[in-house]
């Protein structure tokens, strides 16, 4: 979905009449009893979830990188709940599910450096909540992951470890397409056969018409085109489609869950470990500071296209 329809349908839901009528229509497809009562009943807190993020978002753009992952987290956090009014008319149904879900290191060592830092994914909260009913993952691949493991999953940032002579993930083809190209050499990484490697990745695809090597590479024909991320195929905003090189690299999530690990870790950074941040962003020591500079960048146009094509899906939405 291109930029300019999604703004454009961002504004149109900023009505009670529009929003109340979008949300019944959505309740409706979700086979819900009280659909007219819950859309009028959630169409003001849905209206301020969109502003509110959208103010967040436009605030966060302006202000130098000291304030953006505060003000980028809780952008994504009303935009998030916005999305899952959609899809669950009763949300919060607990206040359990009001807490992030996630958790980070209280204590910093010594010689910190924010690729290596992690996160730990809890049982309740927004992030387990959001990632079930928003792309259908009841059980998250990881407790624990690496900064530099989530930063490795952003297809944007893929020429800053290329610089360091690391290949991450690896461009195989263009949305919209019906046709996929793998290296042949990237079995390697996988340590599979050319059948199992299909074998692993078919559950992502649409469903494969023919399997061609040819010339040291391993080209893929979809019986429909490529039209959205899924699994451990990731989209950057050029429109290449982009896949794990490496084995350690194969998470099927979305990269929507990505973003919300690196905001919610740097936005408690940039407020709990005060000294490290300014020095970071004075000093710039390592490669820490380029990969959240381009990362800031990126999850602020990104987040909003990637939430909002689930809003536009909502309108195909076909009744139970």
């Amino acid at each position: 979905m291109d930029k300019e329809t999604l703004q454009a349908f961002y504004i149109y839901l900023n009505s009670q009449q529009t929003a109340q009528e979008y949300l019944f229509n959505c309740y409706q497809k979700l086979g819900e009893e009280d659909a007219e009562a819950k859309s009028y009943q959630n169409c003001n807190a849905f209206i301020y979830y969109l502003q509110h993020s959208k103010e967040f978002y436009k605030n966060g753009r302006k202000l130098e990188t000291l304030l953006q992952p505060i003000l980028f987290f809780y952008g994504m956090g009303h935009l998030l709940k916005a999305v899952l009014l959609t899809k669950r008319p009763y949300y919060p149904e607990s206040t359990s599910l009001l807490a992030h879900g996630v958790s980070s290191r209280k204590r910093k060592k010594k010689h910190y450096k924010f690729i290596e830092d992690e996160v730990k994914v809890q049982h309740k909260g927004l992030f387990p909540y959001f990632t079930e009913h928003l792309y259908q993952i009841k059980s998250i691949p990881f407790e624990k992951i690496s900064m530099k493991h989530l930063f490795s999953l952003i297809p944007e940032l893929t020429s800053l470890f290329y610089f360091d002579g690391k290949k991450h993930l690896i461009e195989i083809g263009k949305l919209e397409s019906t046709s996929l190209t793998f290296p042949e050499s990237i079995l390697d990484g996988y340590h599979l056969t050319k059948n199992s490697f299909i074998k692993r990745i078919a559950p992502y695809l649409p469903d494969i018409k023919k399997v061609t090597y040819k010339n040291g590479t391993i080209q893929l024909n979809l019986d429909r085109p490529f039209t959205k991320q899924t699994g451990p195929f990731f989209i950057h905003t050029n429109q290449t489609v982009h896949f794990p090189h490496e084995r350690e690299n194969f998470i099927p999530i979305s990269e929507v869950m990505i973003h919300y690990l690196l905001l919610y870790n740097l936005s408690m950074v940039s407020r709990y470990e005060a000294e490290w941040w300014g020095d970071l962003l004075v000093t710039k020591p390592e490669i820490d500071y380029p990969l959240i500079a381009q990362f800031l960048t990126i999850t602020a146009k990104k987040i909003p296209l990637l939430l909002g094509e689930i809003l536009i899906d909502n309108l195909n939405m076909t009744n139970p």
